[in-house]
C-alpha cells in the first residue's frame, strides 16, 4: 500500500514538473566563433527560436511570448525561425501577432506545419506568408547588415532538392533548415551558419550522471547547441513548444542569441 501511494506521489510530482518546466524558458547568449567573417560583422547578434507548436493547449505559448518579449528587447541584427510554427491552424492568429513583435526576423517552416508527423494531435496549418516577417520556401534573400551582405536562406522541409543549390556569395551565408541532420548532405564551403531545430532537446528526457537519455530521439547524432560539422557550424535550437505531450522534463525551452565574432 505504502509502495503504491509513493508511485502515484512520484508520478503526480514528474507530471507537475514537466508541465512547469514545459513554460520554464531558458534565455541564453553564446559566443560564436565564424572563421573568416568580416570584421563589419564582428559582434554581430541573431536570435535563433524554434518549434512554437502554436494551436494546442500547453504552456508552450507562454513559453513562445516570453521568448518573444525578451526578443523583442534585446532588439537583436537578425531573428532568425526555424520551423515547426503551428500544430493546429487554430494557433494562426496568435502565431501572426507573436510574429509581428520580432525585429528583421526570417522563418521557414517545419514538419509539423505540414502535418508530417506521428503526432495525433496535429493536423495540416501551412502558412504562406507571416506578414513582417520574412518566410522562405526553397529561397534566400540578399540582405545588408552593418554595410555588408549577409544572405539568409531556408529549406520547405517537403523539399527534395539539393540545399547546397541555395548558396550564394555574400560576406556571411545562413542557412535556416528544420531537420539537423540536413547538415551531412551539405557540401562543405557552402555556408558560414546552419540553423535548425526539431529536436526539443529530447523534450522528454532521463538523467544519469554526465548526461540523459532523450526519449523521442534516441539515436540522434544532433540534439540541442553548437556542432562544427564539415559543412559548417550548425546550431539546433531546444525550441519553445511541445509535442504529443504537454510536458518538458530536463529538456528546456530556450531562446538563444548568437554572438558572432571572427574565428
Amino acid at each position: 500500500m505504502w509502495f503504491l501511494l509513493a508511485v502515484l506521489v512520484v508520478a503526480v510530482a514528474a507530471v507537475a514538473w514537466g508541465w512547469f518546466e514545459a513554460g520554464w524558458v531558458r534565455y541564453r547568449v553564446l559566443d560564436v566563433d565564424v572563421p573568416g567573417l568580416a570584421p563589419e560583422l564582428d559582434g554581430m547578434r541573431l536570435v535563433h527560436l524554434s518549434d512554437f507548436h502554436l494551436g494546442v493547449p500547453s504552456r508552450g505559448e507562454g513559453a513562445v511570448a516570453r521568448a518573444v518579449a525578451w526578443t523583442e528587447a534585446r532588439d537583436p541584427d537578425l531573428v532568425l525561425v526555424t520551423g515547426d510554427l503551428l500544430s493546429r491552424p487554430r494557433g494562426e492568429a496568435r502565431l501572426r501577432e507573436l510574429v509581428a513583435r520580432l525585429p528583421h526576423a526570417y522563418a521557414i517552416l517545419g514538419n509539423h506545419d505540414l502535418a508530417v508527423s506521428r503526432d495525433p494531435f496535429s493536423t495540416p496549418a501551412r502558412v504562406d506568408d507571416l506578414g513582417s516577417a520574412t518566410l522562405l520556401s526553397d529561397e534566400g534573400r540578399l540582405v545588408e547588415v552593418r554595410g555588408r551582405r549577409v544572405w539568409i536562406a531556408g529549406i520547405d522541409p517537403a523539399s527534395r532538392g539539393h540545399e547546397s543549390d541555395l548558396a550564394q556569395d555574400a560576406d556571411l551565408r545562413i542557412l535556416l533548415t528544420h531537420f539537423p541532420n540536413t547538415v551531412d548532405r551539405i557540401e562543405p564551403g557552402s555556408f558560414d551558419l546552419i540553423l535548425a531545430g526539431h529536436m526539443h532537446d529530447g523534450q522528454i528526457c532521463i538523467p544519469y550522471p554526465g548526461g540523459k537519455l532523450r526519449l523521442a530521439h534516441l539515436r540522434a547524432r544532433y540534439t540541442r547547441g553548437l556542432y562544427r560539422r564539415p559543412a559548417g557550424l550548425m546550431h539546433v535550437s531546444p525550441g519553445l513548444g511541445t509535442t504529443f505531450v504537454p510536458f518538458r522534463f530536463c529538456a528546456r525551452p530556450e531562446a538563444t542569441e548568437l554572438v558572432l565574432h571572427s574565428g
